[in-house]
């Protein structure tokens, strides 16, 4: 299938008659086969100071439409860091939704669409509104080409898109999620933000933005900008410094380490609705709302306090003459109501309970095993799925979830093992994934007993549910961790739960 689709692409039957008003399929055939993937840019990339990516970025922008004056009026938080990103970001547009105020939000990856990357008021865009979008955008970009390959990568595309639609839906604020790093992002065409975050730093991508947590501090403190407020979560004292000092050097209006949750007379508020979260997730919810409230704020001329004795006050404001009610009630609601899957998620079915985390660091799978350990029944089977995506060091995190004593241990690619149009994100998808097969073979060699190997998770799904049958009572569920990789999820999902409700049958 692959194969053909890819013929299909140099024999141009996915070329200019697909633009003039291609199917949602067909727009999604012609982003992942003739654009170049996050995976390939990474593999490829020499040096990673190259400055011509934002100059490309911008260039693109104009082709597609819109000039930086324009994109000036969107108002920005935007979100660098190595962990939590995306939760932090998540939770950021949930408080400022449930306050009256239409989002746009972007992230990256995607678990199942890549209409999951550009979210309006919450949800997804619509294949209709990606359709309509995409061919748009793709049309003034391959007309103006200069040369054959003169187009942006698969994320650089996204980022341009995402600006067209927060733009069209004139959204009272955009939360921007960045890709990789944040000097050199994609994103980091943005010039004028409200505000930014630093999420938890650790060693993440270190071929391309350094070995060091300063190397990592600099690049990701990037998005700082002149006049802009930003936050960050407490970091290593190497980090911290980097980050303080790049403030300074950036003109930034304030730069504040924002207070631990715990500390905070809401804490019981958030420990109700949230009775198992880990540290790290109260460093993000911290940190999202300091963000919320200094955006909210912005809108009030900066008229009205947020943090007395590192307690949230109501206060009051007006917009298009609608009284704004800013209050502990909304905030706790909103990280309630807050759903990010396959972060810390437990998916329950008859058969097993999913635990599912995307942690591919060394930090953030120490978090995913203090919560698994926490949340999950002591007396019973337990199984993990995993594997890696890219360079990491697998074995490295392979060590820290050896001591979980888990009865069976299944090692398989980020396949899901039925087609959808949606896994067509990397041209070179069957050389990635025996490259993934061969990398399993030796996790199943380093893990031992009870390891298995398999080629899909589909085949996975359907072993653990026979073997399930076989060695448990009908009243007595497995548990199975999912983690080592976000696009490992994103394959289960697409077996499971395509459609992200967080729920299933098994």
């Amino acid at each position: 299938m692959f194969s053909q689709l890819r013929r299909m692409t140099h024999n141009g039957l996915l070329g200019c008659s697909t633009v003039a008003g291609g199917s949602y399929e067909e727009a999604l055939k012609t982003l992942c086969l003739t654009m170049q993937s996050n995976t390939a840019y990474l593999r490829s990339v020499e040096n990673k100071n190259d400055v011509e990516k934002l100059k490309a970025t911008e260039k693109y922008l104009f082709r597609a439409g819109i000039t930086m004056e324009q994109l000036d009026n969107l108002s920005v938080i935007h979100v660098s860091g190595t962990k939590g990103k995306g939760s932090t970001c998540a939770f950021t547009e949930n408080i400022l939704r449930h306050h009256g105020f239409s989002t746009g939000f972007f992230s990256s990856p995607h678990l199942v669409s890549v209409r999951e990357r550009i979210r309006l008021n919450g949800e997804p865009i619509s294949q209709s509104h990606f359709t309509h979008f995409f061919w748009n955008v793709y049309r003034n970009l391959e007309q103006k080409r200069e040369y054959e390959s003169d187009m942006p990568t698969f994320f650089m595309f996204l980022t341009i898109l995402m600006f067209h639609v927060f733009l069209e839906a004139k959204v009272d604020v955009a939360i921007v999620e960045v890709g990789i790093g944040g000097e050199l992002d994609s994103t980091n065409i943005i010039r004028n933000p409200v505000c930014v975050g630093v999420t938890s730093l650790g060693l993440d991508h270190t071929d391309l933005l350094g070995n060091t947590l300063e190397e990592i501090a600099y690049q990701k403190s990037g998005i700082f900008k002149p006049h802009a407020a930003v936050f960050t979560v407490p970091q290593s004292e190497s980090a911290m410094r980097v980050l303080q000092k790049r403030a300074v050097e950036r003109q930034c209006n304030s730069f504040q380490i924002v207070p631990v949750i715990q500390e905070c007379e809401w804490n019981d508020a958030f420990s109700s609705i949230r009775p198992n979260v880990s540290d790290a997730q109260r460093e993000n919810a911290s940190l999202s709302i300091n963000m919320a409230f200094e955006w909210i704020k912005s809108r009030s001329n900066g008229q009205l306090p947020f943090f007395i004795n590192n307690n949230i006050t109501d206060f009051c404001s007006t917009k298009n003459d609608l009284r704004q009610i800013i209050s502990l009630s909304k905030v706790t609601t909103a990280l309630a109501n807050c759903k990010w899957p396959g972060r810390t998620q437990i998916l329950k079915t008859s058969t097993a309970d999913f635990f599912v985390d995307g942690a591919h660091t060394v930090e953030s799978m120490i978090n995913c095993i203090s919560w698994f350990q926490r949340t999950s029944r002591k007396a019973c089977r337990k199984i993990l799925i995993f594997n890696t995506s890219g360079n990491r060091n697998s074995l490295e995190l392979l060590t820290l979830l050896k001591p979980l004593d888990f009865d069976r241990v299944y090692f398989v690619p980020n396949c899901a093992g039925i087609f959808s149009v949606e896994d067509l994100n990397l041209i070179n998808y069957e050389k990635l994934i025996d490259e993934q097969k061969t990398k399993c073979k030796k996790h199943c060699e380093f893990w031992g007993e009870d390891s298995v190997l398999k080629n899909s998770v589909a085949e996975v799904l359907f072993d653990i549910k026979r073997y399930a049958l076989s060695q448990m009572a009908s009243d007595d569920k497995v548990e199975i961790l999912v983690t080592g990789s976000l696009h490992l999820v994103g394959a289960l999902f697409t077996v499971l739960d395509p459609d992200l409700t967080m729920t299933c049958k098994f």
